[in-house]
């Protein structure tokens, strides 16, 4: 095989990676979304506090992150000042913890296939606050696209037979914040020349984002959580909920790759690193 195939072969393997990675992302998305709306709706498991459950997904990244960080040292942490983690890493985990508070909220009131119908409006909104933000060039050929995405959003709004006006503005809310971060996390890191590969990303962002969902926990749901005396904590439903949000916030930073990279690290620091510790 020359040149020419050594080169098609390449591009071929590429392909498959790609594929095999969107594949996984999808099948992960998929599992959090109905996995999130069984635990949240009040027809299923009937635990309808959004807040405390993005909390116990951030506690268990946060602390997932520091064990692969600083006790399996599988990655090395970035250098990082504290004046660039309050101006940098805070506004993207504020903006982080609002996405999933409002987007898990919504679960209560629409149904999952209305929801990825209003997911789809992203392409959108990062578009156009990349271009209000004159991160990205307005082409009038584009926006004709966006606005054609939001029309048939639109469209299959009218029709929804479970549409529900308040699940609509906290879904549309989520898009906003979701949209805003990925756009800053262009401005505050990226353009600062800094790279956080997924566990850094998890590990410094994910700590963040459990304080700035405090506040509203107190405020809201911890007094009705107080009141539930008949209440206990399923740690089967609960930890393989957040296992599956941790390894969907590893798909949704990393390219195949990295995640391919990732997750054979993953694996081999729990599974080799007992065994070293017991045969030590």
């Amino acid at each position: 095989m020359g040149k020419g195939g050594s080169l098609s072969e390449s591009v071929v393997k590429k392909i498959l990676l790609s594929y095999t990675y969107v594949g996984i992302w999808i099948f992960l998305s998929f599992t959090v979304i109905v996995y999130n709306k069984y635990i949240l709706d009040k027809k299923m498991y009937n635990w309808p506090f959004p807040i405390s459950l993005t909390m116990i997904h951030m506690a268990f990244c946060s602390s997932l992150a520091f064990l692969l960080v600083r006790v399996f040292k599988l990655v090395e942490p970035v250098s990082m000042s504290r004046d660039l983690y309050v101006s940098s890493v805070l506004p993207i985990g504020a903006l982080y913890s609002l996405s999933l508070w409002f987007s898990n909220s919504a679960y209560i009131y629409l149904s999952v296939s209305f929801i990825q119908m209003l997911k789809a409006l992203m392409p959108v909104a990062v578009y156009s606050i990349g271009v209000l933000l004159k991160k990205e060039a307005f082409k009038s050929a584009t926006m004709a696209n966006m606005v054609s995405i939001s029309v048939g959003v639109a469209i299959a709004a009218y029709g929804e037979a479970r549409f529900d006006t308040w699940g609509v503005i906290l879904q549309l809310a989520a898009v906003a914040f979701e949209a805003t971060r990925l756009v800053m996390i262009q401005i505050l890191l990226t353009s600062k020349g800094i790279t956080l590969n997924p566990i850094t990303s998890l590990y410094y962002v994910a700590p963040c984002c459990l304080v700035f969902l405090f506040i509203p926990w107190v405020l809201v749901e911890f007094p009705v959580l107080k009141e539930m005396s008949s209440f206990h904590f399923d740690y089967v439903i609960f930890g393989t909920n957040s296992l599956c949000a941790f390894a969907l916030n590893l798909a949704g930073y990393c390219d195949s790759n990295q995640l391919v990279w990732i997750w054979a690290r993953v694996l081999g620091c729990c599974i080799l690193q007992p065994l070293e510790v017991a045969g030590a």
